[in-house]
């Protein structure tokens, strides 16, 4: 990477900057026509224009959409998934659907009953595959999920779980990163899953943030890089497609987009130093899609669009400025981010982020409407062919390029990959060096020989009861009280009563910034006079609004294998080593610092 001008730039997008590039005085090379004559091989340079040649325009405007589709399987005939699909799409299956209009992708959930057990998925993903290739021009499908990890995972147990990325960043161990996105990657794969959107480069500088949050890696733009750009490896050196998300950043925000559309009040020169850094690590790993955000920046779209809907952002800035190649894939259309024209928006906004430079149009509310607008919107020539052929190019291109046309169907042997034993343990050890202990004043950590008795209670039935199971498989007596996001009085006063028979509380937290009734808790508990272990369940800036709390971890997630290496650190088993990748101020948004990034104990 350089900089000109105050601006990043991409050394590919450089003429001479890189070994063996074209000189800035040399002729561009001549385009090679293909020869289509001959159907050429899936794997050969002029499959994609051959087949872009041979394309109906209504196969082309299908490719670039990416929806989602209800059942089991191709062909569910339950009545539930039945009618879910004709809701949404006006068709009854998701077979019906990829016939229908042509798709480039689908994209998997829980809530679609997409994601049972593994062999399950993996035989969805091939009878997918096969619609797709008994078309009369058979394009096999782009097929994925959001496995971030930590608070945004949908593939669940049996598959490995990992901690999440602020978790990661707290290991300051980018071994751990890559090993958690090859070990993601192979699982994907083996479930016919070939697209993850997974890798979050948002640098999470608000810590108010109520969409970002533990999903980035911190807050540190250099920490944030070098595992954005590690974990894009990884995941491409084991032939998933990688994409990093959400561009040009969403780390300053205190809007989720998924409800309003936020307002980005930075300068560029905040943008450069801050968000823009592991976007372009990511393209100098040549990552092969980026995901826009909607988001609203007005140092750089000043029309007040969000990103996603700004040629400004989406082909000025990303591709002119820092040369990106890949496939630029909007967040969802479903999104409120993604509404700005009100009733219009289902068929103003698929044709106006094309028009800006996105190339693949995720989750659009109507998939009927918003391919007849692109449709309609290229046969009045808003949007160009070329420019169609720009966007279905690089799609297809992706899906030569990850071998998805050679290699469309999965091997259910591959099955075995999923949750076996060597990811599990990588998973557990790795999350063990996320554990941060931020305060010990008490010196409660790791608990004493004689503690004996133990309430666990706060919020989450599901963690609280998985550190329960595994303080009573080492000896202790637990005792359990889920008190929920909001406790109520009844509530607090069952609390402390269970404390006060307890040798020691330890209580989970998550967000207290936006409950007082979590925050009563705590002072209740800690007025017990009995010790109190606060652990922080996401974001580890609830220690800022607990004032007086001597004994404060922060785990960064809530999931099974972050309460398990909860259980060996209190215990003693593991000595915590995690470090906080934010800082963490006083109050909000408040510049004193209280903890800076970096800080951590140990025993």
């Amino acid at each position: 990477m350089v900089k000109v001008d105050g601006k990043w730039l991409a050394s590919i997008a450089l003429c001479g900057w890189m070994l063996g590039s074209v000189g800035c005085d040399e002729a561009p090379p001549v385009p090679v026509t293909p020869d289509c004559g001959t159907p050429p091989a899936v794997s050969s340079p002029d499959w994609v224009p051959c087949r872009l040649k041979e394309m109906t325009l209504e196969e082309k405007v299908g490719q670039l959409f990416m929806a989602h589709a209800y059942g089991t399987t191709v062909a569910d005939t339950d009545p539930k998934m039945v009618e879910a699909n004709r809701t949404d799409h006006g068709l009854d299956t998701a077979e019906q659907l990829v016939e229908r209009y042509h798709l480039g992708g689908i994209i998997y959930f829980t809530w679609t009953n997409n994601l049972g057990n593994p062999e399950q998925i993996a035989r969805l993903s091939n009878g997918l595959q096969e619609v797709a290739m008994r078309q009369e021009r058979p394009i096999p499908l782009l097929i994925s999920t959001d496995q971030e990890h930590g608070v945004v995972v949908r593939v669940t147990e049996p598959a490995t779980q990992f901690p999440g990325n602020m978790a990661l960043g707290a290991t300051r161990n980018l071994e751990d990163a890559r090993q958690a996105a090859v070990i993601t990657a192979r699982e994907l794969s083996a479930l016919g899953i070939n697209l993850n959107f997974g890798t979050v480069a948002d640098v999470n500088s608000n810590p108010l943030n109520p969409v970002i949050g533990v999903r980035s890696f911190g807050l540190d733009p250099a920490l944030v890089s070098s595992f954005t750009q590690v974990q894009v490896n990884a995941m491409q050196g084991e032939g998933m497609a990688a994409t990093v998300k959400h561009f040009p950043g969403h780390g300053d925000t205190e809007v989720d987009s998924h409800y309003g559309l936020p307002i980005i009040h930075r300068s560029r020169e905040q943008f450069d130093a801050v968000d823009l850094p592991p976007f372009v690590a990511a393209i100098d790993a040549q990552v092969d899609a980026i995901m826009s955000a909607h988001i609203v920046v007005p140092a750089l779209e000043r029309s007040g669009l969000p990103a996603t809907l700004s040629r400004s952002v989406m082909t000025d800035l990303l591709r002119g400025q820092l040369g990106f190649q890949g496939v630029v894939v909007s967040d969802s259309l479903s999104m409120q981010g993604a509404k700005p024209y009100g009733d219009d928006s289902d068929a103003r906004v698929p044709v106006e982020a094309l028009k800006a430079g996105v190339d693949m149009l995720l989750l659009p509310s109507r998939i009927d409407v918003a391919f007849n607008a692109v449709r309609e919107a290229v046969i009045g020539g808003e949007i160009s062919q070329e420019r169609l052929d720009e966007a279905v190019g690089r799609i297809l291109t992706l899906k030569q390029k990850r071998g998805v046309l050679a290699r469309p169907l999965v091997d259910l042997s591959l099955l075995e990959r999923v949750g076996a034993a060597e990811h599990l343990a990588v998973a557990d050890a790795l999350t063990e060096r996320g554990i941060t202990l931020v305060k010990n004043e008490a010196g409660v950590l790791p608990l004493k020989p004689e503690v004996g008795k133990v309430l666990v209670t706060g919020w989450g039935a599901a963690p609280i009861d998985t550190l329960a199971r595994e303080l009573t498989q080492r000896g202790l007596s637990v005792e359990t009280l889920e008190t929920g996001t909001t406790p109520e009085q009844a509530g607090i006063a069952q609390a402390v009563a269970s404390a006060g028979r307890a040798d020691i509380t330890v209580v989970l937290v998550t967000r207290v910034w936006t409950s007082q009734a979590q925050r009563d808790l705590v002072r209740a508990l800690q007025d017990s006079k009995k010790p109190v272990v606060v652990v922080s369940v996401r974001e580890p800036y609830d220690i800022s609004y607990l004032p007086g709390v001597s004994t404060f971890v922060a785990t960064y997630g809530f999931r099974s294998v972050s309460m398990k290496a909860l259980a060996r650190v209190l215990v003693g088993e593991v000595n915590p080593s995690g470090r906080l990748p934010v800082a963490i101020p006083r109050t909000g948004t408040d510049s004193t610092v209280l903890y800076p990034i970096g800080h951590g104990l140990s025993f």
